[in-house]
């Protein structure tokens, strides 16, 4: 028989008075005070820059550690549904974290400023991700949708052609999507192919601005284009981005692995959970992630359910198709 949960109150004064930053921490409507009682299962009172927690006293203290994080983000940025979400999982995670890792997060953490102001690993495997790509010549993203994978890699990607690191950027992805035909889509082959490669568009117009993208594009220096394109090509000083790689056969896996030239770096992600290849095809990803594993040189950061950054719904049903999937094993899956 479990022990019932002792309810305990801890007293937490911020140190500064500052209504604007205070308003900035809870939110609108005090939203975010209420996404964090939500989450931890505590009740959160709070007059000016005093709070008050009520709850289980280990769930108080994740709650005071992360009012404490927000406010020092509140200083310097508007803290959003994202941020809190994210502070919250650093705390939740934070005992399995440390277990995993060979050593503690560090303060020289990988920091971008992008046009719409900087960006930086939100959580321990997203930060480790930005570490990675900055350190390895081919880095591989795994894990459910909603953990920035794509985002990050693009990121890192303007990044370093803004920092004359690589001259070009290389976006790829399989014109494999949920059992579509790309012959059944209207217009020309350009056409075809552009909604499949939406999200890395977004992706560098949110960080580069419409007008650039179109004049890097002009100029070649950024590309962004199918898998099946990449055959036979050899990509010096270049950023490379394979998305969506679940969706590339072995062939493809091996072939878009050896395109890398000098002086370039590749970056590989995927979600083996919606991979959209015929049953009885294996998943390239799901290959080289058994065959590379040993290579030195490469980096393979795994993003779990805890890192999803979207809506917090999402990674509930991330976690309920997880065990959904455990339990009924999909037919013609691999051992």
């Amino acid at each position: 028989m479990s022990k019932p949960v002792t309810t305990a109150r801890l007293d937490l004064v911020l140190e500064s008075d500052d209504a604007q930053r205070l308003a900035n921490l809870c939110g609108p409507f005090d939203a975010h005070l209420r996404q964090i009682e939500l989450r931890l299962g505590i009740e959160i009172r709070n007059r000016g820059n005093r709070f008050q927690l009520v709850g289980g006293r280990n769930d108080i203290r994740r709650g005071e550690a992360v009012l404490q994080e927000l406010f020092n983000f509140a200083a310097e940025d508007t803290v959003t549904t994202e941020n809190v979400h994210m502070a919250l999982a650093e705390q939740l995670g934070a005992a399995d974290e440390t277990a995993d890792d060979d050593e503690p997060a560090s303060r020289d953490d990988v920091v971008i400023r992008g046009k719409r102001g900087v960006i930086r690993g939100r959580g321990v495997q997203q930060k480790q991700y930005l570490k990675n790509i900055a350190t390895h010549d081919l880095n591989f993203g795994i894990g459910p949708a909603g953990t920035g994978k794509t985002y990050l890699a693009v990121a890192s990607a303007v990044h370093a052609l803004e920092r004359d690191r690589v001259r070009r950027i290389v976006l790829v992805r399989p014109a494999v999507e949920a059992g579509e035909k790309l012959g059944f889509l209207p217009g020309d082959m350009a056409e075809k192919i552009n909604p499949y490669l939406r999200p890395l568009y977004d992706a560098l117009y949110e960080m580069l601005g419409f007008e650039r993208v179109a004049r890097l594009t002009e100029k070649n220096v950024i590309e962004v284009a199918p898998l099946a394109f990449m055959r036979g090509r050899t990509l010096n000083e270049s950023f490379v981005i394979l998305d969506e790689a679940q969706n590339t056969t072995v062939e493809q896996m091996k072939m878009f692995l050896t395109r890398i030239g000098f002086g370039s770096v590749a970056v590989v992600t995927g979600d083996m959970t919606q991979t959209d290849l015929p049953k009885h095809m294996t998943s390239g990803l799901k290959q080289a992630l058994s065959v590379l594993a040993g290579v030195p040189g490469i980096s393979f950061t795994h993003f779990r359910k805890e890192d999803v950054v979207r809506h917090p719904l999402v990674q509930a049903i991330v976690h309920a198709y997880e065990q959904h999937e455990r339990a009924t094993p999909r037919e013609g899956d691999e051992a």
